[in-house]
């Protein structure tokens, strides 16, 4: 157990009897009464975000979770599959549990959140940072650095980041996973 003092960002707390982690907080102070902790929480099981509000002090129930390298495998029509590095088991896992699925190609390096409580899989996620190579953008010229001038370009998992107006076909680019935004090209 803990108290609302122990809130933080990617928490996981059991709220009810579902699993949510913590995506926003904060506090509200007032003159006249006392202090309140509100939170912005999504869901681990279906990915609805609520937002709950407790008095400072109260007591909340944080879930322990491990972190565990995995491998993406491939989708189909009902799940995900993943690779846990260390036992080499497969693990299927819901879209609504995975984190970006426009990102994962076959063989990404990812991380499986798992409930210690119970040893079940809660969700998967990225790395902050991955690299894809662009398959389709519209040719760029030289001298368009000058500007911020943006464009969409199509990666090789099928998703659309918007690019420089440098970038052309068949780069490498890293992506940022958490915004989906370009970050910079990489030298193959």
């Amino acid at each position: 157990m803990a108290t609302t003092a122990d809130i933080r960002m990617g928490l996981t707390i059991k709220l009810g009897n579902e699993l949510y982690q913590v995506v926003d907080f904060g506090q509200n102070k007032t003159a006249r009464a006392a202090a309140k902790v509100w939170a912005k929480l999504k869901s681990v099981e279906t990915g609805k975000t609520i937002e709950h509000t407790w008095n400072s002090g109260d007591t909340i129930y944080p879930v322990r979770i491990e972190k565990k390298p995995c491998q993406f495998l491939y989708k189909d029509d009902t799940a995900y599959y993943f690779m846990d590095n260390t036992t080499y088991e497969q693990i299927a896992l819901n879209e609504a549990q995975v984190d970006r699925p426009e990102f994962y190609k076959e063989g990404q390096e990812c991380f499986i959140l798992i409930n210690t409580e119970n040893d079940q899989p809660i969700s998967v996620e990225l790395p902050d940072k991955i690299v894809l190579r662009v398959t389709y953008t519209e040719p760029g010229l030289k001298g368009d650095t000058a500007t911020r001038a943006m464009k969409p370009a199509t990666v090789e998992t099928g998703a659309t980041v918007m690019v420089p107006l440098f970038v052309d076909n068949d780069e490498l680019i890293r992506v940022d996973t958490r915004t989906g935004e370009y970050v910079e090209r990489v030298k193959a």
